[in-house]
């Protein structure tokens, strides 16, 4: 249902020319248990302005969905079909996913199980199939080639169709909204 996602990175060698570091499939792939959304991490940076030199794989070691402090995250998902909400589903492992530092204690109380709001500006790029927002009370159906723009907002995916969707995510570090 998923296919690899190659990941070319850049750097300087010590000459200061540019050179690839990796091309190869990203090695940071996690299937969520239960048949659900599978990440392709790709790259994470730890502050703004960013480190960019380096032989370092940046998303090496890196955990959960969002960011760190002051950083950045860019992953692919897939999400297969799925029944809803999928069985086993339990909104405290995705808060617990997310960790302390980035699951919002303004967050209001889930309208299903995958509902989470992290304290980002979430780039959300629909690249193949079509996928269900999912709001407090609202939702939206998207659709390959559409762009989703999140200001720290609670929402679930749900695919209801046939197909995969595959979506990727650029989220950056953010203050935590007023409301």
């Amino acid at each position: 249902m998923t296919k690899a996602t190659r990941r070319v990175v850049t750097t300087h060698d010590a000459a200061g020319k540019a050179v690839i570091l990796f091309d190869s499939a990203t090695p940071h792939t996690h299937a969520a248990p239960g048949g659900g959304p599978i990440a392709h991490g790709m790259w994470v940076t730890d502050r703004t302005p960013a480190l960019v030199a380096g032989p370092q794989d940046r998303f090496a070691g890196h955990m959960g969905i969002a960011p760190p402090k002051a950083g950045s995250v860019l992953t692919i998902v897939d999400f297969p079909p799925t029944p809803e909400p999928p069985p086993g589903a339990d909104n405290a492992a995705m808060q617990r996913h997310l960790g302390p530092e980035h699951s919002s204690p303004k967050a209001r109380p889930p309208r299903h199980p995958a509902m989470h709001r992290t304290r980002t500006v979430d780039y959300g790029l629909i690249l193949e199939g079509e996928i269900d927002m999912l709001l407090d009370d609202s939702e939206i159906h998207l659709k390959a080639g559409d762009v989703v723009i999140q200001q720290a907002t609670n929402h679930a995916w749900v695919n209801r169709g046939k197909e995969n969707c595959r979506i990727a995510f650029i989220l950056i570090d953010a203050v935590e909204p007023l409301g």
